[in-house]
């Protein structure tokens, strides 16, 4: 199943900056780990702020939550989810 999901990362202030950077830098890993497995099929930044959209391509609903909750600037995050479906018009496969 395909998803659309918008990030928006809010890091507090009290949060100390090795700390952040060390999240960051695990938070890297894990979506450059499951980009390469083939869950993570597209990252995009949105232009001017600290959040993302992305499409997970996963076996449902309850692996989605799994991986999405796992992610170590999870506790950070505002996170909207969209299910998607094959669109009849569209040329290309999903």
């Amino acid at each position: 199943m395909l998803y659309l999901v918008h990030m928006i990362v809010r890091i507090p202030d009290t949060v100390a900056a090795e700390r952040a950077d060390a999240l960051k830098a695990d938070e890297k890993a894990m979506a450059q780990r499951l980009q390469r497995e083939g869950k993570w099929r597209h990252l995009w930044r949105v232009a001017g702020e600290y959040a993302n959209y992305s499409v997970f391509d996963v076996a449902g609903n309850d692996e989605l939550h799994q991986l999405l909750s796992a992610l170590p600037l999870f506790p950070f995050m505002q996170i909207s989810v969209t299910p998607l479906a094959q669109h009849p018009s569209a040329i290309a496969p999903n």
